[in-house]
C-alpha cells in the first residue's frame, strides 16, 4: 500500500483525473487567482512609482478606456455620476479584473498554465497600452511586464498547493486515515499560508507604493509654501448685490473645494512646480520657454471668470464661478510673434490631453484669457491644473481650459486637430446662453403664498441682460437680477411667485446684453453644447 509519504504530488489535477474532495475548491483557485493578480498589480505600482505614476496599468488601461469612450457614453456617465464618473470606472475596473482574476484562478487549477496565461497576457496588453499613452517611452512597459510575471508566478505557486491538498484528499488515494488526515491538513495549511501571505504581501506592497509616492512627491507642499504675487491689475471687487442670499441658489463665487472637476485625468497630475515650464511652439518667429519663476515675475491680473463643461445639460451643475490670477495669454503669444496664417492654439497638458482655441480668441484685448495659477486667491488646487491651466471667458472647456498646460503650440484647425474634436465635437466650442432654476428643486412641494423661485444665468463674455420666469402656460415675468462683477460671469436672479396650490411647471429663459433671448429648442450637449429652457415640476399644497 502506499503510504503518505510516499504518495506522488501532481503539479495541478487534470479533467480525465478523479476529481478532488477538497470543499469549495474551485473557490479556493478562485481565491489564488485573486491573489496572484493583486500581488502582480501591487508589483506594477511599485516600479509605476519609480518609472512614471503614468506608466502604472492601472492608469494607462484607465485612460485608454476614457479615450475610446464615444461621445454619448462620456455623456451618459456625466449625467450619471457627475462628477464621481472617474470613481464610476474605477469600481467598474476594479469589479472586472476582480472577475477575471477569479477566472484566472479557476482556469488555472483546470489546465496547467492557462489561468497564468491570461494574467501574462493581458499584462502584454497593459504595456502595450502604456507604451501608446502621450509622453511615453519604453521602459513604461516594465511595470506592466514585471509585475504580470509577479502575478503569474503566485498564481502557479498557489495553484500547486491547492492540487497537492486535493490529491490527498481524493479517494483514490489510499493512505492510512490518519495519515491522510495529517497529510491533508499540513498541505492544507501550506496553500492557506502561502496564500495569506502572497496576500499580505501585495497590500502591503500597495500601501507601500502609495507611501513611496507620497514621499517622492513634494507637489502638496510646493503648493502650500507657494506664495502668489499681489496682482498688478486687481479685479474689480464682487458688488455687494451680486449675492441675494437665498437657500439652495448657488453661491456668486463657488468655493474651490465645490468647483466642478470634469477632465480626462484619472490620477491627478502631479507636476512640481520648480520643474514646470510652458513652451510656447509652432507658427511663430520667436519660440520661448517659461518657468514658474519666470511666470510669477510677470505682472499678473485679476479676473472674475465663470467656466462651463461642454456635457453641461439643461439645468445641470457643470459650471462654477471663480477668481482667477494670471498672466494675459495675448501678452505671451504676442511675445512668440504668431505667423501669418495661423489660426489656432493647441495647447497640451501635462497628461497628453490637448484643446483647440481660436488664435483670434486668444490675442483679444477686450478678453481676459489667462495663464491662470491662482484661484480664488490660492494657488491653483492640484485637481484643477496646479501648477497653471488656461482659462478662457466665453468657450467651453473642452477647447480651451487646459489644465497642467506644459505647450501652447501656435497652428492651424487645418493642420492639428485636438483630443475631442477627434471624437466627434466641434473645434470651437463657444458656449451657448443658458440658465437654470436653483430652488425650487423639480419635485419638491412648497407652502403655497410667496416663494422665491431663484437660479443663475450666464452667457460669458457677452453678459446677461434679462431673466424670464414662467408658471405653467402663462405669460413671461421679468425676474430679479443680482448685480455682477463682470460680463464674463453669472448673475443669480429670483422670482417672487405668489403660489396658489396644486401641481404647477416653473419654466426660465434669458435674454444677453446683445438682445438675444435664449432658444427654446432642446439640444443634447454633443458636439457643441445644450440648448434649451429649464423647467421644474413644483406641487404647491
Amino acid at each position: 500500500m502506499t503510504t503518505a509519504t510516499s504518495a506522488p504530488r501532481p503539479a495541478a489535477p487534470r479533467p480525465d483525473e478523479p476529481s478532488g474532495q477538497v470543499w469549495g475548491a474551485r473557490w479556493w483557485a478562485a481565491l489564488a487567482g485573486v491573489v496572484g493578480a493583486g500581488a502582480g498589480l501591487a508589483v506594477a505600482e511599485v516600479l509605476a512609482v519609480l518609472v512614471s505614476p503614468r506608466s502604472s496599468p492601472v492608469a494607462a488601461a484607465g485612460a485608454a478606456v476614457v479615450d475610446a469612450t464615444p461621445a454619448w457614453l462620456k455623456d451618459w456617465a456625466i449625467e450619471t455620476f457627475g462628477t464621481a464618473d472617474k470613481v464610476a470606472l474605477f469600481v467598474f475596473m476594479g469589479v472586472f479584473m476582480l472577475v477575471g482574476a477569479a477566472l484566472a484562478g479557476v482556469l488555472e487549477r483546470r489546465r496547467d498554465t492557462w489561468g497564468a496565461a491570461l494574467v501574462l497576457l493581458v499584462a502584454a496588453v497593459a504595456a502595450v497600452v502604456a507604451v501608446l499613452r502621450p509622453g511615453s517611452t519604453i521602459f513604461w512597459s516594465a511595470p506592466s511586464v514585471i509585475g504580470g510575471l509577479a502575478g503569474a508566478g503566485v498564481l502557479r505557486a498557489s495553484i500547486r498547493r491547492l492540487a497537492e491538498w486535493e490529491h490527498v484528499e481524493s479517494p483514490e488515494v489510499e493512505t492510512p486515515l490518519t495519515a491522510a488526515r495529517r497529510r491533508a491538513e499540513l498541505d492544507r495549511r501550506r496553500f492557506l499560508t502561502y496564500t495569506g501571505v502572497a496576500g499580505a504581501s501585495a497590500v502591503l506592497l500597495a500601501v507601500g507604493a502609495r507611501a513611496l509616492s507620497a514621499t517622492t512627491r513634494v507637489v502638496e507642499q510646493a503648493r502650500t509654501t507657494l506664495r502668489l504675487p499681489i496682482p498688478a491689475v486687481p479685479a474689480d471687487p464682487v458688488p455687494t448685490g451680486a449675492e441675494l442670499g437665498i437657500d439652495g441658489l448657488d453661491p456668486y463665487i463657488t468655493p474651490n473645494e465645490e468647483y466642478y472637476r470634469i477632465d480626462t485625468a484619472l490620477r491627478v497630475p502631479q507636476v512640481d512646480p520648480d520643474n514646470w515650464s510652458l513652451r510656447v511652439v509652432g507658427m511663430v518667429d520667436e519660440p520661448f520657454e517659461l518657468t514658474m519663476a519666470d511666470l510669477l515675475a510677470l505682472p499678473l491680473e485679476e479676473h472674475h471668470a465663470t467656466l462651463a463643461c461642454v456635457s453641461n445639460d439643461v439645468g445641470g451643475d457643470l459650471v462654477g464661478n471663480a477668481l482667477w490670477l494670471g498672466y494675459p495669454l495675448r501678452e505671451l503669444l504676442a511675445r512668440a510673434k504668431p505667423q501669418a496664417g495661423a489660426d489656432m492654439v493647441l495647447s497640451r497638458s501635462e497628461d497628453g490631453w490637448t484643446a483647440s482655441t481660436p488664435l483670434d480668441v486668444l490675442q483679444d484685448e477686450n478678453r481676459a484669457s489667462l495663464l491662470a495659477v491662482g484661484m480664488n486667491g490660492e494657488p491653483l488646487p492640484l485637481e484643477h491644473g496646479f501648477p497653471a491651466r488656461l482659462v478662457v471667458p466665453g468657450l467651453y472647456g473642452y477647447v480651451s481650459a487646459t489644465k497642467w498646460v506644459t505647450e501652447l503650440k501656435v497652428t492651424t484647425f487645418a493642420e492639428d486637430v485636438a483630443y475631442w474634436t477627434t471624437r466627434g465635437w466641434t473645434a470651437r466650442g463657444p458656449i451657448k446662453m443658458s440658465s437654470r432654476i436653483d430652488t425650487p428643486r423639480s419635485n419638491t412641494t412648497v407652502d403655497a403664498g410667496t416663494v422665491a423661485v431663484a437660479g443663475m444665468a450666464w452667457d460669458q463674455h457677452t453678459g446677461i441682460e434679462k431673466v424670464e420666469v414662467r408658471v405653467d402656460d402663462g405669460a413671461w415675468v421679468e425676474a430679479e437680477l443680482a448685480e455682477t462683477a463682470s460680463a464674463d460671469t453669472w448673475r443669480q436672479w429670483v422670482f417672487r411667485w405668489d403660489a396658489t396650490p396644486g401641481g404647477h411647471t416653473l419654466t426660465v429663459r434669458a435674454t444677453n446684453v446683445d438682445g438675444d433671448t435664449q432658444t427654446e429648442q432642446y439640444a443634447p450637449p454633443a458636439p457643441d453644447g445644450s440648448t434649451g429652457w429649464h423647467s421644474v415640476e413644483v406641487d404647491v399644497r
